[in-house]
């Protein structure tokens, strides 16, 4: 980035095992990536043989510790009911090494398979959570807060590295009351290795693609990720949100997502010392 407005996302690899996602979340960003498909936003899974075909050359040839993102057009944990679970799949192609490690992002909280797997010292699990009240109005379909918060716990117990994303965060009334008891709902639960807040944000696309356009009304500021949340809002809720980890837990390992050079620099946080929720 080389202006205060520029949106800080530090590169990251994908692993491409699959495509879509069965929640609907009202502000899902693949209602627009996806807007061309004759699936839509509907989950398709591609052929695992040839998934593990490129992972073992990438394995055999790069030897650069990286981490892959399974999570970012595909919930990682989306099918976990089926009858090829992508975790029992991927998670022992990950073991047979010790350099790189795969990343699950997710709002599911079938995490059945993944309680069977050992070892998983190569897996990283990420979960996405929001406050309650945001996410029964905008995040139909996916688990309530409290299930993933449980599944989240469960993992942590079984010895998987687990860090948590809150976004995207929204200011609806009363939204510092709704953030900081999320906050103590999980603190109450586990301790995660990392968090990364993210305020609300939609491309263009997203938008037009989206059925439920009520979230639109908090977007006031524009930047080169699509349209904002004002700086003034984002900084107040991430500064709380900030101050209640720090003040009632003493926990500083928080980062932001897609948020700009300003808003790290506001407050007091440097993006290149990142340590967000996709890389190392």
């Amino acid at each position: 980035p080389v202006r205060s407005t520029n949106v800080v996302c530090p590169h990251f690899l994908e692993l491409k095992w699959a495509y879509g996602c069965p929640f609907d979340c009202a502000w899902c960003y693949l209602k627009g990536t996806f807007r061309f498909l004759p699936t839509g936003t509907k989950p398709v899974v591609k052929s695992y043989d040839k998934v593990e075909l490129h992972l073992r050359r990438f394995f055999g040839e790069l030897t650069t510790p990286e981490i892959l993102n399974t999570g970012e057009i595909a919930d990682s944990l989306m099918s976990e009911g089926s009858s090829q679970p992508f975790s029992k799949f991927i998670i022992p192609i990950f073991e047979s090494q010790s350099r790189h490690k795969v990343l699950f992002l997710t709002k599911s909280n079938n995490i059945r398979y993944l309680l069977e797997i050992n070892p998983h010292n190569q897996v990283i699990i990420s979960f996405s959570f929001n406050a309650d009240e945001v996410a029964r109005k905008w995040e139909r379909g996916a688990p309530p807060v409290a299930r993933r918060i449980e599944a989240a716990k469960e993992l942590t117990k079984a010895g998987y590295e687990v860090r948590i994303r809150i976004d995207p965060i929204v200011p609806i009334p009363d939204w510092e009351k709704h953030y900081t008891s999320l906050v103590d709902q999980i603190f109450a639960s586990f301790t995660p290795e990392r968090i990364t807040l993210g305020s609300l944000r939609g491309l263009q696309s997203t938008i037009n693609g989206s059925t439920d356009r009520s979230w639109v009304e908090y977007l006031k500021e524009n930047s080169n990720w699509g349209k904002k949340v004002d700086f003034k809002t984002r900084y107040e809720t991430y500064t709380a949100i900030i101050s209640r980890l720090k003040q009632s837990y003493q926990y500083s390992n928080v980062a932001l997502c897609k948020e700009t050079v300003a808003m790290w620099a506001k407050l007091g946080m440097d993006y290149r010392e990142i340590r967000c929720n996709c890389v190392w």
